[in-house]
């Protein structure tokens, strides 16, 4: 960790970006905003900021959903502009490889965990990166998601220089991070 607190890079850019660019949202298409409505808001707990019909974009018309945590104009945004009615993104193409959505507590994460558990939502991967708790799964729409705790950053797990070193355990107590939930 530097005199900042941030992680130190193995290596950086020759131009760097500012340290202060966030990622705001994500923008994703789908066959049907019904779907990512019913995963996003009524299973993980989402706010619906903004819902419409044949909205122009991209040369034709289609639907949108404009989902928020917290306020944010849109964390998540959902269109059918250049998929209504097509079939999901198949494994083994280049694209994206899932979103991250990080919970502040392993309680919020556990909580998570209970609401796909509610639905018997299938859990593809649970894993513990040391720096992180991660939860996989993927939505009605075929998109992956990771459900993510951080760990305090003085936990991470580093080498002798202070780099970060990432872990790919598979050995997470899923009963017992649901009982922190409560």
């Amino acid at each position: 960790m530097n005199a900042q607190g941030n992680v130190e890079p193995i290596a950086r850019a020759p131009q760097p970006i500012d340290p202060r660019v966030r990622i705001g949202h994500v923008h994703l298409r789908t066959t049907d905003i019904a779907r990512p409505r019913a995963f996003y808001v009524d299973v993980l707990g989402f706010d619906v900021v903004a819902e419409a019909r044949d909205v122009p974009g991209w040369g034709t018309t289609g639907d949108l959903l404009f989902l928020s945590a917290g306020g944010y104009h849109h964390h998540l945004g959902f269109n059918t502009w250049k998929s209504q009615g097509g079939e999901p993104m198949p494994d083994g193409v280049a694209g994206l490889h899932h979103v991250a959505f990080n919970y502040p507590s392993r309680a919020l994460l556990g909580d998570a965990l209970k609401r796909l558990r509610a639905i018997d939502h299938p859990i593809r991967q649970a894993a513990d990166h040391g720096t992180h708790l991660a939860i996989y799964v993927t939505d009605f729409d075929g998109n992956d998601v990771e459900l993510v705790w951080d760990r305090p950053q003085e936990e991470w797990p580093r080498d002798a220089a202070g780099h970060v070193q990432m872990a790919m355990d598979d050995g997470v107590d899923l009963e017992a991070l649901m009982a922190e939930a409560g």
